[in-house]
């Protein structure tokens, strides 16, 4: 299929896990793509492996000189900017009493002024070049409710899921499409992260807390990084002209909205 043939799009986190399948999914349609990401030895061989309609892009979300130049990389190679995935994220869970401000703080430079600033400089760009662009951004199962042990992620994603009502609002103006996507519980390398906050904390058994999580999922599983690539392709689309400012659910059931 060739939904996105022509369009150009910059991932970023790309290098692995979510942000490589979209990679790989938005080629497969059709697309070429930057795979924007501070590990650039990952980057440049998910490139390689995607083949010549895939490029690696150094790009540190954290730093603002560094998202200009990832950025006018990006344009400088592939000519334009079409299609913006803010997947770059981490997570870090603590009970409420032993948050520390050092890791407040990253969380929130990645997640969310990580988007905010990238988003605002595809932005720029799309609004210079006349381009009816899409942004989409990736929130979280967890920006929808607070948990106990994961208060700065919920709340950074719950910060996702205002940024894209916000930029939604303001830059359909200018024929800019923005959304987001809401995971579950996606299987992947980071689980094992993951699970040792909960083994930590829980007093869990190594693998305890995922095997609990997946069962616990109405679809019966974790999801996949390519249970999320359909949505992702579907709001990149022309097919979503006329969608502004939603978060959808790709969750496998565990978020009614």
């Amino acid at each position: 299929m060739t939904r996105l043939a022509g369009k150009t799009a910059l991932i970023t986190g790309a290098a692995r896990g979510i942000g490589l399948a979209f990679a790989r999914a938005y080629v497969a349609e059709g697309a070429r793509v930057a795979i924007a990401d501070i590990d650039m030895d990952r980057a440049q061989q998910a490139a390689a492996d995607i083949g010549e309609a895939a490029i690696a892009v150094r790009l540190d979300v954290t730093d603002q000189a560094s998202i200009d130049a990832g950025v006018a990389e990006t344009v400088d190679r592939l000519g334009q900017i079409d299609i913006l995935i803010n997947n770059a994220a981490i997570f870090t869970a603590a009970p409420i009493t032993e948050i520390t401000r050092a890791d407040y703080d990253r969380v929130m430079a990645i997640n969310v002024g990580g988007a905010l600033f990238t988003l605002q400089a595809v932005a720029r760009h799309m609004i210079d070049r006349g381009i009816r662009g899409r942004i989409i951004n990736m929130a979280s199962q967890a920006g929808r409710r607070g948990e106990a042990l994961v208060g700065v992620y919920c709340a950074s994603k719950a910060a996702i899921i205002s940024l894209t009502q916000s930029a939604g609002l303001n830059l359909i103006e200018h024929g800019i499409g923005v959304n987001a996507i809401a995971p579950g519980v996606v299987d992947g390398e980071h689980w094992d992260g993951v699970d040792a906050f909960f083994a930590k904390y829980e007093g869990k058994a190594p693998g305890q807390k995922k095997r609990e999580v997946g069962a616990a999922v109405p679809y019966g599983r974790m999801g996949t990084a390519e249970d999320l690539t359909g949505m992702a392709v579907f709001l990149a689309s022309d097919d979503a002209e006329y969608i502004v400012a939603q978060t959808y659910n790709v969750d496998g059931g565990n978020w009614m909205s």
